[in-house]
């Protein structure tokens, strides 16, 4: 994430800030700039008032670009606007960073198969989070850090967020944009990740039965990954823009690690200098995983758990390279928004 400043008197500000804390300046977000700006009179998101939306309104029904992704929300009888402000404020982190990235983001009102999301809450009726040619679905109980944390302790993961999961989610909507069937990514694809034609249903049942196979971590970014090729492209695309968001916020915040100061054998970078780092996945790489190696010693500085719990083998960071390749080739013919 980029840092931003109040347009009036240039101080720091947040990417949800609603106002400047030093000048009372009202703010907003202007999706065509992506850039905080003084608010326009009678263009705030009608969503602002109820769940804290910045965005500038652009939509015929008074909503900003993200708010006006949403396709069904939940009643204001069903739990209030606490979960759905938390899931809409995850949405705008994942929409900026795709925008930043230059990848497509169309409306499911621009196009058949367009993106778009469900807001639900399971407590309420039948929720399943998950993607269907372009509409993700989100259950509402992950706004909740108990449910969410009891779920993740069950199923055995390291690391389960609101924005984790949109990233998740959204990596299915890419796959056949930047893979199209027929095309020479897709023979790439089958041959890094596994053929996709393979049954889903099986593949499913066969994970929640057997759990994934001894020595998945030498190939396989998360145990999930392992139980199809759309998860395992799904689970890396995600972990990809993991990777992006955070170099780009250490970039922002001129954040640099030199190694540790004593004198060590590995072979590998223990310095980070992301805004030095090299185009492709190499230069990824170098910059992101002394960066990690540092912040993880910080947490256990306080006792807390690592903040990156993983490791990326050879395979993974293959995988990575090509989504990277991907990605920079859809940037560099995308227009900006």
């Amino acid at each position: 994430m980029r840092a931003f400043t109040c347009p009036d008197c240039l101080h720091l500000v947040l990417f949800e800030s609603l106002e400047c804390l030093n000048s009372n300046t009202v703010l907003g977000f202007d999706w065509n700039r992506r850039e905080i700006v003084a608010l326009p009179d009678g263009l705030a998101c009608a969503n602002r008032e109820e769940i804290g939306c910045n965005g500038v309104a652009s939509a015929p029904n008074g909503l900003c670009f993200s708010c006006a992704l949403t396709r069904t929300r939940p009643s204001d009888a069903d739990d209030g606007p606490v979960r759905f402000a938390k899931a809409e404020a995850a949405k705008r982190r994942l929409l900026f960073e795709l925008l930043e990235l230059g990848l497509p983001v169309e409306s499911y009102l621009q196009r058949k198969g367009g993106l778009a999301f469900d807001m639900l809450n399971s407590e309420r009726t039948d929720v399943i989070t998950g993607h269907d040619d372009g509409l993700i679905t989100l259950d509402l109980a992950e706004a909740d850090d108990v449910h969410r944390e009891r779920v993740r302790t069950v199923m055995g993961e390291p690391y389960r967020t609101l924005l984790g999961h949109m990233r998740h989610e959204i990596a299915h909507y890419y796959e056949p944009i930047l893979c199209p069937q027929g095309s020479a990514a897709r023979d790439r694809y089958r041959e890094l990740f596994g053929d996709e034609r393979a049954d889903y249903q099986a593949a499913m049942d066969r994970h929640y039965a057997q759990g994934a196979p001894d020595g998945w971590p030498n190939e396989f970014v998360s145990a999930y990954a392992t139980m199809h090729p759309w998860e395992d492209w799904a689970e890396t695309f995600a972990h990809y823009l993991h990777i992006r968001d955070s170099l780009q916020t250490a970039i922002t915040y001129g954040v640099t690690v030199a190694g540790p100061t004593l004198f060590s054998k590995d072979e590998a970078p223990l310095s980070s200098f992301p805004a030095a780092a090299a185009d492709g996945i190499r230069g990824l790489m170098d910059a992101w995983l002394p960066l990690t190696y540092a912040l993880n010693a910080m947490n256990r500085s306080m006792g807390a758990d690592d903040i990156y719990p993983f490791v990326l083998p050879p395979p993974v960071i293959g995988k990575l390279g090509f989504i990277d390749e991907l990605v920079s080739a859809q940037a560099s013919t995308a227009p900006r928004r």
